[in-house]
């Protein structure tokens, strides 16, 4: 009894020196101004887009805008970079008002990360594809070669960061040990495929060759497009090549430095294929509109914006993606940091009712269930459709005469265009989604990166005041945790079968063992917070 009055005095102690020293920085606004340094390149690499004008592809500069809180004393600070949308072309040309690393709502995001203490990145990346070809081979093949570029330059960017750590002095104060990755729209497609895209063989599905050909032709064939992280040179050759001669095609920019992240989201984002996700121990967060008409929230196709022609079949949505990212534990980071509060409560409804055939409770997506469009057409005769980036907004009049000019419509058009599918487009509605964003995926991302400590030392503390005895044991063992409640128990053999599990809700619990073959065993305590594992041995 003495000892164990010790231990709950100690855990006492241990949880009055948390509090002590809880801070609120990465959650809360510490600063009142940020710093921009804008147009930072961080890569040279093939560009396509020049071949929109009839001129040949070639070397183009990557830039990227940084976001740093202004007059902070930190030298450490985790960076978030943030991969704008567009459909891989410029702004107007793409039928939208949106496609750089400027848009109000990317700009809007990285001043708020700045605010909390991060280093914010909002980088471009290489742009150029064929939408409106009539053949869906070139339109598939461009567009996924463009993916394909964006991933790419999203990992040079993140070797180009630690890159400043290593040989530039640190220029941007950044702990290179914590990078987080997300894209808005099409940016979210390339954050999905940033962690996801792994190896040669998931380039070469049937769904990505040309079927024409014999044999089958690759859309994207690592020897000539550069390999899946960019760190190599390649040619394309001659008949390939639009230009007819052997052309440098990539080129590796700070290949020596990792591209690893620590954590990923996206915001309407999509993954080219099932295959692609799996085991990955990097957590994902995802926020989708429920009926986006562009990329499902399920498994579905990616659709040209601007035409409605058919992209890419049999892609995963945010929700299928949730759903393989729960069995697969990918989202543990934040999935046993016992978030109880409003968001997290009203998400998890929503997804297991949702999903209430499978009992599966997706940590990790917020769906925005937005109102059925209007049914009644525009003045332009145009049908409203249903919101699928509730969160951007733009300079109506400004757009509407970039628009005008691009492509000779009458005056307002552009403008009423640009609305079918944004009714309540403003930067006070934008800011209101990003209040739920901001809100949802900022308290995962202190957990996956462990910036407050608390999670780290409450699993600590957990870890050293769980006991198990008798061990060895026989017929019975006693489970004890003097910190937290524990959920549940689930007991392995060395195989990796289960062989017990019980429900406990309690702070100990008995476990009966006379059921159990003489050996050694691996017991499973669950917590809110953590997961220990202890092994034991049965006589």
């Amino acid at each position: 009894m003495k000892t164990h009055i010790q231990k709950i005095l100690a855990v006492a102690l241990i949880f009055i020196g948390i509090n002590a020293t809880a801070q609120t920085r990465y959650l809360d606004n510490m600063f009142d101004s940020v710093t921009v340094t804008s147009d930072v390149q961080y890569a040279t690499n093939i560009s396509v887009l020049p071949m929109l004008q009839g001129l040949a592809p070639g070397p183009a500069p990557l830039l990227c805008d940084i976001y740093e809180p202004k007059n902070d004393t930190m030298t450490d600070r985790p960076v978030i970079v943030l991969i704008h949308t567009g459909s891989f072309l410029p702004a107007v040309l793409n039928g939208q008002a949106t496609g750089s690393k400027t848009d109000l709502s990317v700009v809007e995001n990285c001043m708020r990360w700045a605010k909390k203490g991060y280093v914010a990145v909002a980088m471009d990346n290489r742009l150029g594809w064929n939408p409106t070809s009539p053949d869906q081979n070139t339109r598939t093949s461009t567009i996924l070669q463009a993916a394909y570029r964006g991933i790419q330059d999203a990992k040079a960017m993140v070797r180009y960061m630690r890159k400043t750590v290593a040989e530039d002095g640190n220029l941007y104060g950044i702990d290179d040990s914590k990078i987080v990755l997300g894209g808005q729209g099409t940016g979210g497609y390339l954050s999905m495929g940033y962690i996801t895209l792994d190896t040669v063989a998931e380039l070469y599905l049937p769904k990505f060759m040309d079927l024409t050909t014999s044999p089958p032709t690759p859309f994207v064939f690592p020897p000539f497009f550069g390999n899946i992280d960019g760190t190599d040179t390649t040619y394309l050759p001659d008949f390939a090549s639009p230009t007819g001669q052997t052309e440098l095609w990539n080129i590796p920019n700070n290949p020596t430095y990792s591209n690893d992240v620590n954590m990923a989201f996206n915001l309407g984002g999509t993954l080219a294929d099932l295959s692609w996700l799996d085991y990955t121990g990097i957590p994902l967060v995802s926020f989708h509109c429920e009926n986006d008409p562009f990329a499902s929230i399920d498994s579905g196709q990616v659709i040209v914006p601007t035409t409605g022609d058919l992209v890419i079949s049999d892609v995963v949505g945010s929700r299928t993606a949730a759903h393989y990212n729960t069995l697969w534990n990918n989202n543990a980071g934040f999935n046993q940091a016992g978030l109880t509060d409003t968001l997290t409560q009203m998400s998890n409804a929503y997804n297991s009712a949702w999903d209430s055939q499978h009992g599966l409770v997706y940590d990790g997506l917020y769906v925005f269930d937005t109102p059925d469009p209007s049914t009644t057409p525009n003045a332009f005769g145009e049908m409203p459709y249903h919101e699928s980036s509730p969160w951007d907004w733009w300079d109506l009049p400004m757009y509407d005469a970039m628009f005008a000019a691009v492509n000779g419509a009458p005056a307002g058009y552009g403008a009423a265009n640009s609305l079918l599918g944004a009714p309540n487009m403003s930067e006070a509605n934008g800011n209101l989604y990003l209040d739920t964003i901001h809100g949802y995926l900022n308290p995962r991302m202190y957990e996956v990166l462990g910036l407050g400590g608390s999670t780290t030392n409450m699993n600590e503390i957990i870890e050293k005041t769980t006991e198990i005895y008798p061990n060895p044991a026989t017929d019975n063992i006693n489970i004890v945790s003097y910190a937290e409640l524990i959920n549940n128990i689930e007991v392995y053999n060395l195989s990796g079968q289960k062989v017990i599990s019980k429900i406990v809700n309690a702070t100990s619990t008995k476990l009966n063992t006379n059921g159990l073959a003489k050996g050694v065993y691996v017991v499973d305590i669950k917590t809110k917070f953590s997961s220990v594992k202890r092994k034991i041995i049965i006589e």
